[in-house]
């Protein structure tokens, strides 16, 4: 078995480094955590086979800086999560019943795309769609209204529900 090969470049300059870089991740608050955030450094530098770095010294310390925000972040939105979901758990917090901002807005968005669709499908089909699914009018009323016949009626409302299945593949990806 062949001696694996030296160490150069950025590989170097973190083993000549290491006890200083270990000792600022200490002084910045990373604690115990400090050798595994050098670990993980570490990993990322022999795998990503970064080419040349002019100030290999100043990068390291900019990745293990980088790596103990990262490990903090993550730490404090685990933590954040844990709570919320103890809270709820315990009924102390109460999870919303409201949907969000950007779920209303995506619903918005989504619901005035199905209109747009069934309009394009004609008025009278829209209309029949509308009257019967949406204000839960009896196909036979619809019929009445519209002046025409329960078949027109069921005819239309199959138009529309194949167009939204459809239209619901497409949006699902299905369909391309």
């Amino acid at each position: 078995m062949s001696p694996p090969p030296p160490v150069s470049g950025l590989e170097a300059a973190f083993l000549a480094n290491r006890q200083q870089l270990l000792r600022f991740l200490q002084v910045r608050g990373a604690d115990d955590a400090a050798e595994d955030i050098l670990h993980e450094v570490w990993i990322r530098l022999a795998t990503s086979g970064a080419g040349p770095v002019s100030a290999p010294v100043a990068y390291l310390y900019s990745a293990v800086n980088a790596a103990m925000i990262d490990r903090y972040r993550s730490r404090r939105q685990a933590e954040k999560r844990e709570r919320d979901w103890s809270d709820v758990q315990s009924g102390e917090g109460e999870a919303s019943s409201e949907p969000s901002a950007e779920r209303r807005l995506a619903a918005t968005q989504e619901a005035a795309q199905v209109l747009a669709m069934l309009d394009s499908l004609g008025p009278r089909i829209a209309q029949t769609f509308r009257r019967h699914r949406v204000d839960g009018i009896a196909q036979k009323a619809v019929a009445a209204e519209l002046g025409v016949s329960l078949s027109t009626v069921e005819s239309d409302l199959r138009t529309a529900y194949r167009a939204l299945a459809e239209w619901k593949a497409r949006a699902d990806g299905e369909i391309r």
